[in-house]
């Protein structure tokens, strides 16, 4: 038996044989052209013929794994519809006198490059979409093919090109795979539409050299409800550096993924597939009794009652949260409609995703988070400068608080969503009552223009993020301004110990059970409870229910975490008397 070791994108066990996807992305060789008109609508030809193909995975996401396990594909189709993305292929094609293959490949590499140079993880992870979505143009307009007068002169290289690879590929799937059988995938890197190929009840398991916990892939196998790795080493090989045949070792054997310890172990010994079939047994047994509480009350057995939502960043999110059991909606990340946009989302594009969710949720509270770009979180359109240290620069409530015809765009369509359910709208990165006040203020502005206007609205409360040792020590304040507090634990903590979490040479500093985060979660609840208001946790600490018998003695009154973690959370405060 042989032990390799990787990052856990995915939880879970799997069982079963190994399938390979071996791939080679399309190659672009750059060649002179006369004419662009005609270089330009083959491009255009061959993105159009790439969003045909995404519609086709789209639907068959949508039969197997519902909208929100489908909307991954939407998100790379509108990239392909990104103007900044056109603009720029068109352009190289223009001045460079190039042809559409190479342009799009190069333009591909500049557009990844700025993701991958993102400090935060999720960003750095869309590059492998850029990536995807490059490739599968690239692929179409090798179908295409080039006009007669270019064809004779084409060059070896670029004619087997487009015969090495047809439709994208997706990857040439080993010989194993056609037995039909569910299987572990082992792959160099993996594309969402390459794990669809297999749908979610021709996979086990999904292992890759490269990619990230964060990237779209990890995101769907998660959705499918499979184990997955990602960043395995095999050997002295660095991870995604694995070429094909040195994966094809691995083809047609019996192999384990261990989704909680990060493990892929080969040619197992029968003790312990004894072993892990045992806790495959257990697992089932352990999900079917969670599924069990997806109706039922999170309640304490004395009878102590604590509400748990669900942190989402779309109406897709809302809708899993819902099927999980969530009660409320605990945090609506809204920067994603502004991080997924080629400019200023308007109000009425806001309201609408702001309504679809609050309607979803059926009279449910939605907490609404204003805009909190910046730091890690960034869009060329902004025109934010750099900083040096981002985390502490310029973001949140306080770019918020400077852009008023921007935070107001977006206060105006929160309140207008309001009068379709149970809204309440939360302000990020507060350190002072003057900064809380004067949001405040803004949105009494914002309801009397509405009036003025005679346009419908509905009324919210206006909470605060507590994320700041500053909103911390000023909690017992901020609790007579605040209608309730909702505590961010991973900026709290990354405040609070001063270290970087986005560092992973840290990551044996940053210890969210520090005695001094978790004092510091304790005085804000009791300082909310002075002032009669509620205090929950939406950072990622709140699904750690290693701590939740300790919340519920501190006397937190909500847990918002992420859809996956509901029942998980419910069952461990049922648990508790």
């Amino acid at each position: 038996m042989t032990t390799y070791k990787g990052k856990t994108a995915s939880g879970g066990i799997a069982v079963g044989r190994v399938v390979l996807c071996e791939k080679s992305a399309p190659r672009a060789a750059r060649r002179a052209i006369d004419d662009t008109d005609a270089e330009i609508a083959r491009f255009e030809q061959a993105k159009e013929n790439a969003k045909c193909e995404i519609a086709k995975i789209h639907e068959k996401a949508q039969e197997e794994l519902g909208e929100a396990g489908a909307a991954i594909f939407e998100v790379h189709r509108m990239l392909l519809d990104d103007l900044n993305f056109v603009d720029a292929v068109t352009e190289f094609i223009e001045r460079e006198k190039a042809n559409a293959e190479y342009a799009v490949e190069a333009t591909c590499g500049k557009f990844s490059a700025m993701f991958e140079a993102m400090d935060n993880e999720y960003m750095r992870a869309r590059a492998a979409d850029v990536k995807d979505i490059a490739n599968r143009v690239i692929a179409k307009l090798l179908e295409i093919g080039q006009s007669i007068s270019e064809e004779k002169d084409a060059t070896d290289e670029t004619a087997g090109a487009a015969g090495d690879r047809t439709a994208h590929d997706d990857g040439r799937i080993s010989e194993t795979a056609a037995e039909g059988k569910p299987a572990i995938l082992v792959a160099g890197d993996l594309a969402p539409s390459e794990l669809m190929q297999f749908g979610k009840s021709g996979l086990l398991a999904v292992v890759t050299c490269g990619g990230s916990a964060n990237s779209h892939t990890a995101i769907l196998a998660g959705t499918m409800g499979i184990p997955a790795l990602t960043g395995v080493e095999f050997g002295d090989q660095s991870a995604g550096n694995m070429r094909n045949d040195q994966l094809k070792q691995f083809g047609g054997q019996t192999a384990i993924v261990d989704g909680y310890k990060g493990l892929f172990l080969v040619d197992p010994d029968e003790t312990t597939l004894k072993e892990y079939r045992q806790r495959q047994e257990e697992e089932a047994e352990k999900l079917r009794r969670l599924s069990e509480l997806r109706n039922k009350e999170t309640v304490t057995k004395d009878g102590r009652r604590i509400r748990l939502g669900a942190n989402i960043g779309c109406e897709e999110d809302a809708e899993t949260a819902l099927k999980e059991g969530a009660e409320e909606i605990g945090l609506f990340r809204t920067e994603f409609l502004f991080l997924g946009s080629n400019d200023f989302p308007g109000e009425e594009e806001q309201f609408n995703a702001y309504r679809a969710v609050t309607e979803k949720m059926a009279g449910k509270r939605v907490v609404i988070r204003t805009l909190d770009v910046g730091a890690d979180k960034n869009a060329t359109y902004f025109g934010l400068d750099h900083e040096a240290n981002p985390a502490l620069g310029y973001r949140g409530i306080r770019l918020c608080l400077d852009c008023t015809d921007l935070f107001k765009t977006q206060l105006r369509a929160i309140l207008r969503a309001a009068r379709y359910g149970n809204v309440a709208v939360m302000y990020p990165m507060i350190i002072s009552v003057d900064e809380l006040r004067r949001a405040k203020r803004i949105l009494e502005e914002v309801k009397t223009e509405l009036d003025e206007k005679k346009i419908p609205r509905g009324k919210v409360a206006q909470g605060i993020m507590v994320e700041t040792p500053a909103a911390v020590w000023l909690s017992e304040e901020l609790a007579k301004e605040a209608d309730f507090f909702s505590i961010g634990t991973n900026d709290l903590t990354q405040y609070m110990l001063a270290i970087d979490r986005q560092n992973p040479r840290l990551d044996a500093f940053c210890d969210p059970h520090h005695p001094a985060v978790l004092a510091a979660i304790r005085m804000v609840v009791e300082n909310a409870h002075k002032s009669g208001i509620w205090a929950g946790i939406c950072g990622e600490l709140a699904a750690d229910t290693t701590l939740t018998e300790e919340f519920l003695c501190m006397g937190v009154d909500e847990l918002s975490v992420s859809p996956s973690r509901i029942l998980a959370v419910r069952a461990a405060v049922r648990s508790r008397s």
